[in-house]
């Protein structure tokens, strides 16, 4: 969410910006709420005017009643009334004002960053750079899940029965291998001196509009019902959460977290051939990383972050490279994001498996996480976050780029100590 001062000094910066971001529709609220901000602040202006002015008239109602001037006290006296009067609808007024100028604040794209590209929609990101050598070996490598059933290791039927279309059971050694590699993401983050945390997988409703737009709410956000209460679609709302309503030290930043969650998505509008199995489904298990910092530090953050992930899946022998989201291809807060995606040598192309992104101080500006500066004056805090893991579809990545032609799955050694020092996961059919 801008500030309403940026918004009503820069009208045209926050035009240009939308037109950037392809949403043309919002372009008259930028007048509208400028003209709303104006209609309150004159309220306010003519509120305090009558605030200052019964504080006078109380002293002289005083005054006069001293003196014995009782009628003279009375008509002050209805004058004060009157003033109430007119005081009780200019603030019912601003209420109503800062309800309308909020909600469309809430709607108004963040400000992206100059190095993002312009472009519609995903079909525009830019390519920025690879790491490691994709290979396509001479033997065909099946479907993901024809993989997994060669370990009996995954039963979409009846998960089916149980809760429907996209939810699974992981059994045998692909669920341990599910299981290692969150392990190994867990350790890999703490080695990086991130600090560990399992966060609560509901949040409150003030806490989800904190975090993201009201589209994305709408599109991923499972609400229980008769509670305030939601399901997480990432630990990220939990974690930027945690700091809700806080003022932190400057001196304590910046903070960097990472986070174990189950991950619970409604994927509204999902589809496709490539959406099959376990790449795209309602729940899935993910370890995140969090920063919030000082605002001069989150783009060398941002560039921390997806460089770990970019180090945690050429260790386990995967192939990848980062995407630049162009300006049509980032959610409303979204200052600046790189998508990290895998090869997938039965595809041969990459394809998404974690997103790093910049939010500026849109999410503390909403959730009121200020810093407290050794000078006495408070800011915003910049936030971040990215994907570590999100198995299982990074275990489509890992299980096509460490498959072998008779059907086993190499174990990189770095995960071995998570799967009980094997080597090789050799396939049940």
């Amino acid at each position: 969410m801008l500030d309403i001062k940026f918004v009503r000094e820069n009208p045209d910066i926050v035009k240009q910006n939308i037109k950037n971001k392809f949403q043309d529709n919002k372009l008259e609220l930028v007048d509208k709420v400028i003209e709303l901000d104006a209609q309150s602040r004159a309220a306010q202006q003519e509120a305090d005017g009558l605030r200052a002015e019964r504080k006078t008239l109380s002293k002289q109602i005083g005054a006069l009643m001293g003196q014995g001037k009782k009628d003279e006290a009375e008509a002050v006296k209805a004058q004060v009334n009157a003033q109430a009067d007119r005081l009780a609808e200019l603030e019912k007024k601003e209420t109503e004002l800062q309800a309308e100028i909020k909600k469309i604040m809430m709607t108004i794209p963040n400000i992206i960053d100059p190095s993002v590209p312009i472009g519609k929609d995903d079909s525009e990101n830019v390519e920025r750079e690879k790491f490691g050598e994709p290979v396509v070996p001479d033997f065909e490598i099946p479907y993901h899940t024809e993989i997994m059933e060669r370990f009996n290791g995954i039963d979409l039927d009846s998960a089916r029965k149980v809760a429907g279309n996209g939810f699974y059971y992981l059994m045998g050694d692909i669920a341990r291998l599910h299981s290692a590699v969150i392990s190994y993401a867990r350790d890999f983050m703490i080695n990086k001196g991130f600090t560990y945390c399992v966060p609560p997988f509901m949040i409150r409703s003030d806490v989800v509009t904190g975090v993201m737009s009201f589209a994305e709410m709408d599109a991923m956000m499972y609400k229980i019902e008769g509670e305030d209460l939601y399901l997480i679609g990432t630990s990220e709302h939990s974690m930027i959460g945690k700091f809700i309503d806080t003022i932190i030290k400057e001196e304590s930043l910046p903070q960097t977290l990472t986070s174990y969650s189950p991950c619970f998505r409604k994927e509204k509008g999902a589809h496709g051939i490539e959406e099959r199995g376990v790449y795209r489904i309602h729940q899935f298990e993910k370890q995140e990383m969090i920063v919030v910092c000082k605002p001069e530090e989150s783009p060398m953050w941002f560039d921390k972050l997806w460089q770990n992930t970019v180090e945690l899946f050429r260790s386990l022998d995967i192939p990848v490279r980062t995407l630049e989201c162009c300006s049509g291809d980032l959610a409303d807060l979204k200052v600046k994001s790189v998508d990290v995606e895998a090869w997938s040598p039965r595809q041969k192309k990459y394809f998404e498996v974690g997103s790093c992104s910049n939010l500026g101080d849109a999410q503390a500006r909403r959730l009121k996480i200020r810093v407290a500066a050794e000078d006495g004056s408070k800011y915003f805090a910049h936030t971040l976050n990215n994907t570590v893991v999100a198995p299982p579809r990074m275990l489509i990545a890992f299980l096509e780029n460490n498959l072998n032609e008779d059907g086993s799955v190499n174990i990189p050694e770095i995960l071995r100590p998570y799967m009980g020092g094997m080597t090789k996961m050799i396939p049940k059919k």
